[in-house]
């Protein structure tokens, strides 16, 4: 039995456990009360809820100094260990067995001013317990009085009316800190979930921007194509013109040279004068290389952005909106409000080798 006692002793307190005995995950045992108060010694700054850690932290076992780490229960998350509360209580048994049972003497107050008088009655003016003696020559002669024993059932029927009222408070209060932390639990959860939907709306936005980067770009690259391949096909022209009009040149030279009599026979003059002309070929007009007209004004756009914010009723969106509608609802309440449309481009001026063909001066 004394080996017994030995380990059932708690390593704080170094009396025998007293229950209710918690179990650290380093599998020693310690009392409750002291495993709180190695905690609150610990971590001095947490918040406390009548003397008892409510929230997580971390202290080192007493008994082998390894770290225990608690949640947001504190001391009161750790599990209770019945199997060393039932050997507590063997032990107990089993120690007073073996023990003679010390004689119960039931003592009765006496009177501090009758030594030799007991306290039998009760004074209900004052409130205090008397005996008789008092209410016959005493100080409470003129008080109403009352058996002490039916004053004892009343009190007692108060206390115990008193404590079932705060058992009962007890228990509400446990019940709506478990309505808080379920709150706070879904809230948290509902946060993340509205997070997540806001961020998926405003990735389709970004979705819906970079389609539209993807056209207006194809629409200037194939502007730029089509001028640049119809520059480079004039530039073609102009150069067979230039070494036509070359060959002539010094097929002219040749000729006057060597043959001036043929001058009179063959049309020559004619020839350079044809080749002289550059009526049949087109000419660019002033400012066709230019790309101003495809300018782009996102002021309303930038305006609509920064006014973005959550919606205050309560409305459920489809997901994803066609290109030119005007508002996007997030669910839950966030709405993004953005003009998808875009200022129309100033009207073009020979952008095309048609245009500038029938601009061509002759």
């Amino acid at each position: 039995m004394e080996n017994l006692e030995k380990q059932l002793i708690c390593p704080i307190c170094l009396e025998m456990f007293t229950k209710p005995v918690v179990i650290l995950p380093c599998q020693h045992n310690l009392c409750r009360k002291c495993a709180n108060d190695v905690f609150q010694a610990s971590n001095p700054y947490l918040p406390t809820r009548s003397g008892s850690l409510t929230s997580g932290g971390r202290f080192r076992c007493p008994s082998c100094r390894h770290e225990v780490v608690l949640d947001r229960h504190g001391v009161y998350g750790l599990q209770r260990n019945l199997l060393v509360e039932n050997i507590i209580d063997m032990f107990k048994q089993e120690s007073s067995s073996s023990k003679p049972a010390p004689e119960r003497k039931e003592e009765t107050p006496m009177c501090d001013v009758h030594e030799d008088e007991k306290i039998n009655i009760y004074c209900v003016t004052h409130g205090v317990p008397t005996c008789s003696m008092c209410k016959v020559f005493g100080a409470h002669k003129d008080c109403e009085v009352a058996p002490i024993s039916s004053i004892y059932q009343t009190k007692k029927t108060e206390l115990s009316d008193g404590i079932a009222m705060m058992v009962g408070n007890n228990d509400r209060m446990q019940g709506i800190i478990s309505q808080l932390e379920e709150a706070c639990r879904a809230i948290e959860e509902n946060g993340r979930r509205q997070k997540t939907l806001v961020c998926e709306k405003f990735d389709h936005l970004y979705s819906i921007l970079e389609d539209k980067k993807r056209q207006m770009s194809q629409k200037v690259t194939a502007e730029q194509e089509e001028k640049v391949n119809y520059i480079r096909g004039l530039t073609r022209k102009y150069g067979d013109h230039l070494e036509e009009s070359c060959k002539i040149v010094e097929l002219g030279i040749q000729t006057m040279e060597d043959f001036p009599i043929n001058m009179l026979f063959a049309p020559y003059a004619l020839r350079i004068a044809e080749a002289s002309s550059t009526a049949h070929l087109d000419k660019v007009e002033r400012g066709y290389e230019d790309m101003d007209h495809y300018s782009v004004n996102f002021k309303k756009e930038r305006k609509a952005l920064r006014t973005i914010d959550f919606d205050e009723e309560d409305e459920d969106a489809e997901g994803g909106t066609e290109e030119g509608e005007g508002v996007q609802t997030v669910s839950g309440g966030a709405a993004v409000t953005a003009t998808s449309s875009q200022p129309s481009a100033p009207q073009q001026i020979s952008s095309s080798p048609s245009a500038a063909k029938s601009a061509a001066s002759t």
